[in-house]
């Protein structure tokens, strides 16, 4: 059976990029039951309150957000519950290495559908102050200002 390549987005963190400059991103596989994934096929996901957090070698994702499968009865598995992230052992270990900097986390930022299978993009983060924070608004404020008198120029 061949996968077909078509990505679907689930879900986006906007909050990640919003706290955090994401300096390289990963795309990790992840381990779940089968109501998972059918309910992940109807958009039910949301990452916003996640963290991932490493233990004995292996990542895992925390409070990541999977509703119930409505037809899936005892099957289901508790919304909340921790997860696996599957990633290459050379990328755990560079990520291991990164992470003992001061200020660096990895963050998860989008859960999408590749061909059949379930991916979750993870970046490697480091956090923005106040000031950044500020800088960046103002930097989007202008932007559309910008696009405001150009739209207004054009057409008036």
């Amino acid at each position: 059976m061949a996968k077909t390549t078509g990505v679907k987005m689930i879900a986006n963190n906007k909050k990640a990029y919003h706290d955090y400059f994401i300096l390289e991103t990963y795309e990790a596989g992840i381990s779940l039951a089968g109501t998972e994934v059918k309910s992940l096929r109807m958009g039910k996901c949301s990452i916003k309150e996640s963290f991932i957090r490493m233990e004995h070698g292996e990542v895992f994702v925390y409070g990541m957000h999977i509703s119930p499968y409505e037809k899936g009865n005892i099957f289901n598995k508790d919304p909340l519950r921790v997860r696996k992230l599957l990633l290459h052992r050379q990328e755990i270990n560079k990520l291991l290495g990164k992470m003992k900097e001061k200020g660096m986390t990895v963050v998860p930022l989008k859960v999408y559908l590749k061909g059949s299978l379930v991916k979750v993009e993870i970046g490697l983060a480091r956090g923005k102050k106040l000031y950044d924070k500020r800088a960046d608004i103002a930097k989007k404020d202008q932007a559309r200002e910008a696009q405001r008198d150009f739209k207004i120029r054009n057409f008036g």
